[in-house]
């Protein structure tokens, strides 16, 4: 009896690519929707060049724009240890419970439990706990009603390793979607960072309607994977909420065939994790440690806006299952010729 197939994952080394370093984008484009934007049929493996404003031509009425509208807190703080002056980076992960946080430390061999952190005469925390993955559990102290107004005034922006360059103030705007309102994120959905309010404003008079998911981005999305075979690498989980109005404006126009339209790889995390039967998705909050590679089949996005992301990185895989990973890896390849910019401050990529 013949049962067919099962296709093979592919392996870590075949998602290699070298990428030039002054193609690494170290700032933002001067202006959000001014960037390139690589169009990519996957069917037909047909490329347009653009600009990002341009992607407003390739929307219908009745489509459905789904981003997340998760917003990056300027987590890099410092701090001196109380009994040596030792200067500690702290760069703060999320929120435990109220006080408590979750937090790396550098130099991280030196910061030990016990260990007092002072922020400024009325902020300091004491070290309580180590992590599983080499962080700290901190419990802070302060004398004003909130941490946060402290964090906003006095934290930089969590710019990604590949950005060489120290966080300045713009960044906080910079590396932020204009859409931003759910506090919780250390990393910015970037393949959002080209919207603004204008094209916005453009798409909904189209007829195009705009759904929100939540879905707040850690320290794991620059993780590394260690395994060359795929199926043994673990996610990071990440908290996400995926609401009932998004949950009926996505099933209704499902129900008449207009297309979903996803932003970027966090909010294809956030509802590939909640379909349900009958390529449906249902109201849910929780935590997702759901990775896509090939060979994924997408249920709920027909339209993919992303970033050129880096080789071998959990990101670029899961935009290999939406098309293909030769597919992928030709187009970047095309980019690299044309001079496109890459990462989180780069041009943009949609997949038709």
């Amino acid at each position: 009896m013949f049962f067919g197939t099962v296709e093979r994952p592919p392996r870590l080394s075949e998602f290699d690519l070298e990428v030039p370093e002054e193609l690494v984008a170290q700032h933002p484009s001067k202006k959000r929707d001014e960037c390139k934007l690589m169009v990519l049929n996957k069917e037909s493996g047909d490329i347009e060049h653009k600009k990002f404003k341009d992607i407003i031509d390739y929307f219908n009425k009745g489509d459905v724009l789904v981003i997340n509208n998760t917003k990056v807190f300027p987590a890099r703080l410092y701090a001196t240890k109380d009994k040596s002056d030792a200067k500690v980076e702290v760069f703060l992960l999320r929120e435990l419970e109220n006080d408590l946080w979750e937090a790396m430390v550098k130099p991280a061999r030196k910061v030990r439990i016990g260990n007092k952190l002072i922020f400024s005469k009325e902020i300091s925390c004491d070290v309580i706990d180590n992590t599983v993955s080499g962080g700290r559990v901190l419990r802070f102290e302060y004398n004003s009603e909130s941490l946060y107004p402290f964090i906003d005034k006095h934290g930089l922006s969590p710019l990604p390793p590949y950005i060489k360059r120290e966080p300045i103030p713009s960044d906080k705007d910079n590396y932020q979607t204009v859409y931003a309102s759910e506090r919780g994120s250390v990393a910015a959905p970037t393949a959002g960072i080209h919207f603004t309010d204008d094209l916005l404003k453009k798409l909904k008079k189209k007829g195009v309607k705009i759904a929100y998911v939540t879905l707040h981005i850690g320290l794991g999305t620059f993780r590394p994977i260690l395994v060359e075979d795929l199926t043994r690498h673990h996610m990071d989980s990440e908290s996400y909420d995926v609401p009932e109005e998004t949950a009926n404006c996505i099933n209704e126009a499902r129900k008449k065939k207009k297309k979903i339209w996803v932003v970027g790889t966090s909010t294809a995390r956030a509802l590939e994790t909640v379909v349900v039967s009958g390529f449906q998705i249902t109201r849910k909050s929780g935590w997702t440690d759901k990775f896509i590679f090939p060979p994924y089949k997408f249920k709920m996005c027909d339209r993919l806006i992303t970033n050129f992301h880096m080789p071998k990185s959990t990101l670029m895989m899961m935009v290999s299952a939406f098309a293909s990973k030769d597919m992928i890896l030709d187009a970047y390849t095309e980019a690299i010729k044309k001079k496109y910019r890459f990462y989180s401050y780069g041009d943009s990529m949609l997949l038709l």
